[in-house]
């Protein structure tokens, strides 16, 4: 596989961009966000369900963000996982993009994250190895250019190159697939290389400094390219002038209804929101 085209205008036509974030291994709560674009009754469907309950790409013309937390916290990492693969090998090429959260990094450079008991962190040899693999050939990547908005987990204040950022995360991956064992060394050298991606910053990895897959939400200046990202955690979408914070799910977990997505078309930005009563609602952001 080759690296995704990574700008809405490099796909043909006009398709609506969905996003989603830091599902974190609640497969529910990800299944119900996901239908809820064609349960809203103003958009076709975005995925289908089979008889086992799982999740398949609809026949439409979306372009799905994945962006960044897929595993860890939750109870499912691995189902999650799973059907983020499934979603992208049945869409046409390009149109499921997965993007580093700073979960996804704790697989590529779990020698400087340390989580303990994280699924990322405690992936063994061959399963880290799969997922490396995965990246260096283009289905894991950093940020995607929409219409009106970039997409990355976490964002940046400064002006970035989504294919340049992009192909940091193919050549970092493929020089950790070329080392034995976790490559320690070589995990600390790399995030000073591409720190624009991987710089875990000051404040425990969220602070002002730090690359796209830690950086807060608070800071990000309301001047800042137009973005959509996720990580900071928040019970609806929020908005800070430029900037947008589509991470809804983890924060509505424990509620009944509140898991969403966020649409972007040519014109328009819309959340795509599950209600307590199971119906869904279509609101502008």
């Amino acid at each position: 596989m080759n690296i995704p085209p990574a700008t809405a205008e490099q796909i043909s036509g006009d398709p609506l961009i969905v996003h989603i974030s830091d599902i974190h291994g609640y497969l529910t709560d990800a299944r119900s966000a996901l239908r809820a674009v064609g349960d809203s009754g103003q958009y076709p469907d975005l995925v289908t369900t089979d008889e086992a309950n799982q999740l398949h790409w609809a026949d439409n013309d979306y372009v799905l963000v994945v962006n960044g937390d897929v595993i860890d916290r939750g109870p499912a990492s691995e189902a999650c996982l799973e059907m983020v693969w499934r979603l992208q090998n049945e869409a046409p090429p390009g149109r499921v993009r997965y993007h580093l959260g700073n979960h996804e990094l704790a697989i590529l450079l779990p020698s400087l994250v340390r989580w303990p008991d994280a699924y990322s962190t405690s992936l063994d040899i061959a399963g880290r190895r799969e997922f490396l693999q995965r990246a260096s050939e283009g289905a894991v990547t950093a940020a995607f250019e929409g219409y009106q908005y970039i997409y990355s987990h976490a964002g940046q204040n400064e002006p970035f190159d989504v294919t340049r950022v992009n192909d940091a995360v193919q050549a970092a991956t493929s020089e950790l697939l070329e080392v034995d064992g976790d490559g320690g060394g070589l995990q600390k050298q790399l995030e000073r290389r591409y720190d624009r991606v991987f710089a875990l910053g000051s404040d425990g990895g969220r602070g002002p400094d730090a690359g796209l897959c830690w950086m807060d939400f608070t800071h990000l200046e309301p001047s800042a390219p137009p973005q959509i990202v996720g990580h900071t955690k928040r019970v609806s979408p929020v908005r800070n002038g430029n900037v947008v914070c589509g991470n809804i799910i983890r924060m509505n977990h424990h509620s009944s209804g509140g898991e969403g997505v966020l649409i972007e078309g040519p014109g328009s930005l819309e959340v795509v929101r599950r209600k307590p009563s199971g119906s869904v609602s279509v609101s502008s952001v």
